[in-house]
């Protein structure tokens, strides 16, 4: 049996995701109040490189990374790096629910680059779809920037950097083992952000700074580490078993889950118009995903 004929189990794993993102964004909600950014990060990578390079060698993976493609390895984790700390930022000023449906808006700028970018025929209505779901972004982010001004923006700075971190993972995952390919990523984090965080702290710069971890914070930090590391493993092995246009509208199971996840933990609930933007952002999108399948349908290609 090939990988594409088990769409459940590629189901089950994007829901595993969907779970996961939002409790590694809650656990990083909590630390981001006692620690310094710079440093959150770090041990999100760090942790990351650890528990999988512990893997590959469990598992005896071989180590290979084409040396063409390296150069788009150090791009992902650069890209990645500013991703995780766009988002780490904005949930110190935003509820869960919020910043993860602000992001959201990356399917549309995906749409949108391979449009302008890549060369690829985008049509009349999902262009307008785009538009509509931008409208509705722009409806969870207005509550959000009257109460705490510019950071309300942050999350539609993840949505830019993750929609160009999808576009050039596209370019590796082809050659490179996923998990091979998420260690690479942590270790490299830790190799550029170790010598940033040194000098800040020298330069005393309070974001860039060393903080000794205390008591539960280590259990916090673990925590997040492993959230992340499964979290990304689980999406990359869902488009093993189950096709991307099976799994998009999937995706979107994460914007509730923040929302209860944010009640749960933080008491934090999206007031009616950034409610009514997460309704809209989330239709666009399905609609986007839908028509996507219907052309596909449709081609001859397709059969």
């Amino acid at each position: 049996m090939s990988h594409a004929d088990r769409p459940l189990l590629g189901i089950l794993l994007m829901l595993g995701f969907c779970v996961l993102a939002p409790l590694g964004d809650a656990t990083a909600k909590l630390l981001s109040t006692v620690l310094p950014l710079g440093m959150l990060i770090l041990m999100r990578f760090s942790m990351q490189g650890a528990i999988l390079l512990a893997l590959v060698a469990a598992t005896r993976r071989p180590w290979h990374i084409p040396r063409r493609l390296f150069g788009l390895v150090v791009w992902r984790t650069l890209l990645h790096i500013a991703g995780i700390g766009f988002m780490f930022t904005a949930l110190r000023y935003l509820p869960l629910a919020d910043a993860v449906a602000i992001a959201f808006v990356m399917p549309f700028i995906m749409l949108l680059l391979g449009k302008y970018v890549l060369g690829e025929e985008v049509g009349l209505r999902r262009l307008m779809a785009c538009v509509i779901g931008f409208i509705g972004t722009l409806l969870v982010i207005q509550p959000s920037f009257a109460e705490v001004g510019a950071p309300a923006l942050l999350p539609l700075g993840v949505a830019v950097v993750f929609a160009l971190f999808m576009l050039v993972t596209r370019q590796i995952v082809k050659e490179v083992d996923p998990i091979v390919l998420q260690a690479s990523n942590g270790v490299i984090a830790t190799v550029i952000l170790l010598p940033v965080l040194l000098i800040g702290h020298q330069l005393g710069i309070a974001e860039l700074s060393f903080v000794r971890p205390t008591g539960h914070i280590w259990w916090l930090l673990l925590l997040i580490g492993l959230l992340g590391t499964v979290g990304h493993l689980f999406m990359s092995w869902s488009l093993r078993y189950a096709p991307s246009t099976t799994l998009a509208s999937i995706q979107y199971v994460e914007i509730p889950f923040a929302a209860l996840v944010g009640w749960l933990i933080f008491g934090d609930w999206p007031n009616a118009l950034a409610s009514l933007g997460i309704c809209i952002t989330m239709g666009a999108g399905l609609y986007v995903i839908f028509r996507e399948r219907a052309i596909l349908r449709a081609s001859p290609e397709a059969g």
